[in-house]
């Protein structure tokens, strides 16, 4: 018996002190993790769903907008804390999802710098076409900021965002960062900020290049004769159903694609046909296209 106890107290009791003090930890980590938005738009809604959904509590959570009625419903329907006033919610919080307009954005964050430095806030941007540099410039050189460029299939809460922080972000932030766009999606992180204008050439934009698509495939099935109903119904599952393919399969888009394409079949006829019309070229010259004009949109933030 005594053996035991001498056991218990040197092995299992300092186990159980040592597992206390690391949830007390995680605890108080999570504790401090309160999240403030300025902007309390589509992407801000869908970003305060998925943390929730994710376990984040709504008490934990601000938003500060110009509309009365969106602060009221985001009140009703999440049970999230609102503010009529940005400062209001800045000084709660730890992290500041900036979440407005990219047309305004410049205005609301100087009006915000003095404190957001005051709090040294982790300043998270999800706008597009807005550098880190311009950021920076009016914000202020050290404020700690992540930016983002998300998608709008995070409304459903399926979205892709990439990140890319600046120097003055800590590791605990970025993990804050991270976790906030990946309740939302995936998030996957970029060395260099001048590929968030690629990201924003691919996934960004992606969302229209593939309604343009389906648009396309649905005005030719009218053409053949299919009703509307029928023929949204069936690219729609179509398209659900290739990208799970695509999202389960360790296969190249390039290999799936010849594994449904029997010689000299009905697709392989109608891969031939974009072939023709140069669908691939046509896709480079859009993407490039998009990068380009990302770009742009940077450097005339810099000049506001």
């Amino acid at each position: 018996m005594h053996f035991i106890v001498k056991v218990l107290c040197l092995f299992v009791l300092p186990l159980y002190r040592v597992k206390y003090f690391y949830l007390i930890g995680i605890w108080q980590k999570m504790k401090i993790q309160k999240i403030g938005f300025i902007g309390g738009g589509n992407m801000a809604t869908s970003l305060i769903t998925g943390l929730i959904a994710s376990g984040h509590s709504p008490q934990q959570i601000w938003v500060s907008d110009i509309s009365a009625d969106a602060l009221e419903s985001l009140a009703l329907n999440h049970n999230v804390n609102t503010a009529s006033s940005n400062d209001a919610v800045i000084n709660e919080v730890d992290v500041v999802v900036l979440a407005v307009k990219p047309q305004i954005l410049s205005s609301v964050a100087k009006s915000a710098a003095a404190l957001i430095q005051k709090k040294k806030s982790l300043v998270v941007s999800i706008a597009a076409g807005i550098n880190q540099h311009s950021l920076s410039l009016w914000l202020g050189a050290d404020t700690a900021i992540v930016r983002c460029m998300p998608n709008t299939p995070a409304l459903v809460l399926t979205g892709a965002t990439a990140l890319h922080a600046n120097t003055k972000v800590t590791a605990e932030q970025r993990d804050l960062a991270e976790n906030i766009m990946r309740s939302v999606g995936i998030a996957l992180w970029v060395k260099d900020e001048g590929e968030i204008d690629a990201v924003t050439a691919v996934s960004g934009s992606g969302p229209a290049y593939y309604f343009l698509l389906m648009e396309a495939m649905e005005k030719a099935a009218f053409e053949l004769g299919l009703s509307e109903e029928t023929a949204r119904l069936l690219i729609q599952q179509t398209a659900l159903g290739a990208a799970k393919i695509a999202l389960e399969s360790s296969e190249s888009p390039e290999k799936l694609r010849k594994q449904v394409t029997s010689p000299g079949g009905t697709t392989q006829q109608a891969i031939e046909t974009f072939e023709q019309g140069g669908f691939t070229q046509l896709v480079s010259k859009a993407l490039h296209a998009a990068r380009d004009r990302s770009i742009e949109m940077s450097r005339q933030s810099e000049n506001t």
